[in-house]
């Protein structure tokens, strides 16, 4: 039995996807959460063999560094490059699939993945290659957080810079982006999936 976990936004959704899952012989959902819930502690907890997530808990505010079992991440087109970005970091096997695909293709990628091989959405890929990103590592790292709302202060704090240097980065990031405030930039880099 693979034993799968999810964690997504959206009950309905979620619920569904338990349902498909649940009606395999070889699968068994082992629990279920939303993007409120800690998806740490329920992976802790409840040890499943493969984790359906959707992208908030691979980055942003939920972000869940390192997760300990594969996961398989269900995302838009426009979250792309932000994807590329997440997954890179996992030291388990990722697989990434649309977030509009048919819920046979997540029960294939369940499968995949518990097997140990790969499992990718061809046009994800291709969006993620495709999308030139202006932005340097850094400064999308600074204007994710300046999207959760935090003060340039904050982000100083947390990344052991100042706050003159964080205000740069920010202004920077503006003019790179066409934008004219920070929640401009904050809204054009989200949805071409810079960040």
């Amino acid at each position: 039995m693979i034993r799968t976990l999810l964690i997504l936004d959206g009950a309905l959704v979620r619920g569904a996807l338990a349902f498909v899952l649940s009606a395999q012989d070889d699968i068994h959902v082992v629990g279920e959460g939303d993007g409120g819930d800690d998806a740490a502690a329920l992976i802790r907890s409840l040890r499943p063999d493969v984790v359906v997530t959707d992208l908030g808990v691979m980055a942003g505010e939920r972000r869940t560094p390192c997760l300990p079992c594969p996961a398989l991440v269900l995302a838009s087109h426009k979250q792309a490059r932000r994807l590329a970005l997440a997954v890179r970091h996992q030291a388990q096997p990722c697989g990434f699939l649309g977030d509009q695909v048919a819920p046979q293709r997540v029960v294939d990628g369940v499968r995949r993945l518990a097997r140990g091989e790969a499992v990718a959405d061809a046009r994800l890929a291709a969006a993620a290659l495709n999308r030139k990103n202006p932005l340097t590592d850094r400064e999308a790292e600074i204007l994710e957080i300046a999207a959760t709302g935090s003060p340039a202060k904050d982000i100083a704090a947390r990344l052991h810079l100042s706050p003159g240097t964080v205000r740069n980065y920010l202004s920077r990031v503006v003019a790179k982006v066409g934008a004219r405030t920070r929640i401009e930039a904050v809204r054009i880099a989200q949805e071409s999936g810079w960040i």
